[in-house]
């Protein structure tokens, strides 16, 4: 099996794949489309972070990172073997929707696009209209977003995204056209990515429930997912036709490839939702501490304040003794002195 193809045994022609390996899935087949898309997203997202770093701006590492990693998951699921199996095993593809549809969406969140946008993209000069920023922030309080990106949108877009797809023809018509399949790819992405969008919380949006609230809207899509899973894995018979037995490589048993394919939808599901809540449960832990420190913060201003009231009134008496020996006559302030800072 020759390296740079992923395995590929010609029948006349047509191409039919060697058994799914590790091996084959991992070949470099870049799909462009995918390729310049996630080129331009580490390009403008870097660029971002090179302009807030000139400007003596911080950036977390930890952020880069993340979005590092989610434009590689997108990478490794378009632009390998694994995008050529997706086209002719069930669970090849299953894999590709699941971690655009559920890893990519949460990493790419967690490198909070938005907030760098806002802080990088510089505010139209006065006079010359509406730049890159206001068109952002406009579009973000715009109607369309909040419709797009609310609970009562998202949750039943994300369930449509597996039974609307899988258990209608509608699958099979898009695997037809290479549009088709790039639109579902793409479509996979943005559904995760308006779905976990206010779950996260770390992107600025128009809808930002609460901690409590944020873990019930990740659990309402969850039951759907698994449920849809385990019928997957129940099916008897193909749910899709795409995945016929010409295209498949040899010895493919095309109903325990649909019963993986369900297996991986299935067991997929618990990953996301571990992460999220691992996330959430720092969110809160932090947003708890600040404040805690917020309330530390008013108490030291205050502790400031009569520190500075009994240092002008040692001044004073200061003063006053210098002056005559009657010192004693000053007034203390109202203030009594604080004890640990007078030490």
């Amino acid at each position: 099996m020759g390296d740079g193809m992923a395995g590929m045994h010609h029948h006349g022609g047509m191409g039919v794949l060697d058994p799914f390996s590790a091996s084959a899935a991992l070949t470099w087949s870049p799909d462009w489309p995918f390729l310049i898309g996630c080129l331009v997203a580490l390009a403008l997202y870097g660029t971002g972070v090179v302009r807030l770093r000139r400007r003596g701006d911080r950036w977390p590492v930890g952020r880069a990172i993340a979005w590092l990693a989610g434009v590689g998951s997108i990478l490794l699921v378009t632009c390998s073997g694994l995008n050529d199996y997706g086209m002719v095993l069930f669970s090849a593809h299953m894999m590709q929707h699941m971690v655009l549809s559920m890893l990519s969406p949460i990493l790419l969140l967690l490198g909070a696009p938005i907030t760098l946008a806002l802080r990088t993209l510089r505010p139209a000069r006065k006079g010359s209209g509406r730049g890159p920023r206001e068109l952002l922030v406009a579009l973000l309080h715009s109607r369309f977003v909040r419709v797009i990106s609310h609970p009562a949108f998202t949750i039943p877009l994300f369930v449509a995204s597996l039974y609307g797809l899988y258990f209608t023809p509608l699958f099979d018509f898009l695997m037809q056209y290479r549009l088709g399949h790039i639109g579902m790819m793409v479509h996979f992405l943005a559904a995760g990515m308006l779905f976990f969008w206010p779950i996260m919380g770390v992107d600025p949006g128009p809808h930002r429930p609460g901690f409590v609230m944020r873990i019930i809207e990740l659990f309402m899509g969850m039951p759907f997912h698994a449920f849809f899973g385990v019928a997957v894995m129940m099916a008897t018979s193909s749910l899709v036709t795409t995945f016929g037995t010409g295209s498949a490589p040899a010895g493919t048993n095309l109903l325990d490839d649909q019963k993986m394919a369900g297996g991986i939808t299935w067991a997929f599901g618990e990953i996301p939702t571990a992460v999220v809540l691992i996330a959430l449960t720092l969110q809160w832990a932090k947003s708890e501490e600040r404040q805690a420190r917020r309330k530390d913060r008013a108490a030291d201003r205050d502790g400031d304040a009569e520190l500075v009231a009994y240092n002008a009134y040692l001044a004073a008496l200061e003063q006053r003794g210098k002056r005559s020996t009657a010192g004693s006559a000053v007034a203390p302030p109202t203030v009594a002195p604080p004890v640990a800072d007078a030490g």
